[in-house]
């Protein structure tokens, strides 16, 4: 039986989040070697070492703004001819796609966590954020990435989208079809420990977001704890506008043990991003037994069930809804919601994950 040589690519390793994880997953389960733009040192997910995958670093980090993405989209542009010793390419991300042009004649699968938001739906957001002399720049990005990414989506010859949110955002702005296959939770890793005195916040700490709203909803609310696990580049912001509230602490990024013990022992998780694409915090919490405050956009409204596995607020919601949202969910609320969080974890799990990424690779004659 001819084993088909694999690689899985993905712009970069930095932080604990979705897409680097569901990497590793593939490499792992599909015995795939890995590239990437870069990753950090002592990064919690290469802990150990990866015996089993081979790696492939493009060595392209930079720190700064605007450089540092058009050192990755050209890294992966010119320095991924390693590819024509692969039969299977898997992509994750923005910027990875664009090696597929280093790919020819061979098979290629984009799974898609969403098409760059700072180019699409996003785009006037990213912009009013930064100021106005800047804008050319980020202009000047967008034009030179848009071109290249879209003729690279169009060589794939499968695209999978990580949630329905997502596989229509790939047919407005792309004009694509997609498949959905959810993305892998490590449910095992996530078990309910116990039920602490605090409310946590996991997701990364910048403006979309909106983990201001959660810290000025907590600000209001003193005789609630907030733990807010996570790093970005609003720390600083938010460690400010919280510096009188004793009842709030921030833990910067933690390891993966540190991080299942704070789901594990939470009350609740509290997760109200700007549709958000599909959100794998909220599946980690109900993994651990624990509900979710979250809001009815994106893809929270294909994983928490409201009233059931936490509750939804209306989308673009104010502190005010938070902290009634947290008024109602008291302990004993999150108890007895626990056994529905568990079950509805379950059907996101990482095998069911490897299952159906199996299935729809092998209707191409590829595994």
């Amino acid at each position: 039986m001819c084993v088909l040589r694999r690689i899985i690519l993905h712009d970069y390793f930095e932080s604990a989040e979705g897409g680097g994880k569901l990497s590793l997953i593939l490499a792992k389960a599909f015995e795939a070697d890995l590239g990437y733009g870069f990753k950090t040192e002592n990064h919690p997910y290469f802990e150990g070492g990866l015996s089993s995958v081979g790696e492939h670093d493009l060595e392209c980090y930079s720190r700064i703004p605007v450089w540092r993405q058009l050192r990755l989209a050209r890294a992966f542009q010119k320095r991924t001819n390693f590819l024509d010793s692969y039969e299977v390419a898997i992509y994750s991300g923005f910027y990875a796609p664009l090696a597929v042009f280093n790919h020819g004649g061979q098979r290629n699968f984009y799974y898609c966590h969403t098409p760059p938001r700072f180019i699409y739906d996003q785009r006037h957001f990213y912009l009013s954020m930064i100021p106005f002399w800047q804008r050319p720049i980020l202009l000047g990005l967008i034009s030179y990435i848009k071109p290249r990414y879209e003729k690279a989506v169009a060589q794939m010859d499968m695209i999978i989208a990580n949630s329905e949110n997502v596989r229509q955002r790939l047919s407005r702005y792309l004009g694509c079809k997609a498949i959905v296959v959810y993305p892998p939770c490590e449910t095992e890793h996530f078990r309910w420990q116990g039920q602490g005195d605090f409310y946590l916040s996991t997701a990364r700490l910048d403006s979309l977001k909106r983990v201001d709203l959660i810290v000025k909803a907590f600000i209001k609310m003193p005789d609630k704890k907030l733990v807010v696990t996570s790093g970005g580049l609003e720390l600083d912001r938010l460690k400010r506008l919280a510096r009188d509230a004793s009842n709030i602490t921030f833990t910067g990024w933690v390891g993966e043990g540190e991080l299942q013990r704070l789901v594990g022992n939470s009350i609740a998780t509290i997760y109200v991003p700007k549709e958000e694409d599909f959100g794998m915090s909220p599946v980690e919490s109900m993994a651990a037994g624990k509900p979710v405050i979250g809001v009815a956009e994106g893809g929270l409204l294909e994983t928490v069930v409201d009233g059931e596995t936490g509750f939804l607020l209306r989308p673009d919601p104010r502190k005010e809804d938070i902290i009634g949202a947290i008024r109602r969910m008291d302990g004993s609320m999150a108890l007895e919601m626990r056994g529905a969080c568990e079950e509805r974890a379950q059907q996101f799990d990482a095998k069911i994950f490897i299952e159906k990424m199996r299935e729809v690779m092998e209707k191409k004659g590829d595994l």
